[in-house]
């Protein structure tokens, strides 16, 4: 594991024998699915989901501003992946999140990245604040170094 870890939470996430690419590695936009699945399984551990189509809470109705990522050695095989994640900066309407792509021993980046979201209202499609409740649990994801 790298030694300038921040804190945050590490999601288990699953490399299947279909997110190979022609060349026996994981495609590059699988990376991406890894993430989100990581960061729903973290969220929805903490009542934040869709139920029978509806938004368990307000705050779960957000976009993906934007989203960086670097790769930097190839996983070449199926198998569990740990996806290490943390808030650097919660605003207004958006969170930034940084990630790191891991092996699941943790001792591998495979890739790390970015992502911004934002919260919108479901009838304007609007930027919107986040409630009080959401702005604390995102900012128990906060590195120290935000």
């Amino acid at each position: 594991m790298p030694e300038d870890t921040p804190a945050g939470a590490v999601e288990t996430v699953d490399v299947h024998f279909d997110d190979l690419d022609a060349l026996g590695m994981l495609h590059n936009s699988r990376y991406v699915v890894l993430v989100e699945r990581a960061l729903a399984a973290y969220w929805t551990a903490r009542g934040y989901s869709f139920r029978y189509g509806k938004p368990t809470k307000p705050d779960v109705i957000q976009v993906v501003r934007e989203l960086r990522i670097t790769y930097s050695v190839p996983v070449l095989h199926p198998g569990p992946l740990s996806v290490h994640f943390w808030v650097a900066k919660v605003g207004t309407t958006s969170v930034t999140y940084r990630f790191r792509v891991e092996s699941a021993d943790r001792s591998v980046v495979h890739a790390e990245g970015s992502r911004v979201v934002v919260r919108v209202d479901p009838e304007s499609g609007r930027p919107t604040p986040w409630t009080d409740e959401a702005r604390a649990d995102a900012q128990a994801l906060l590195s120290p170094d935000a």
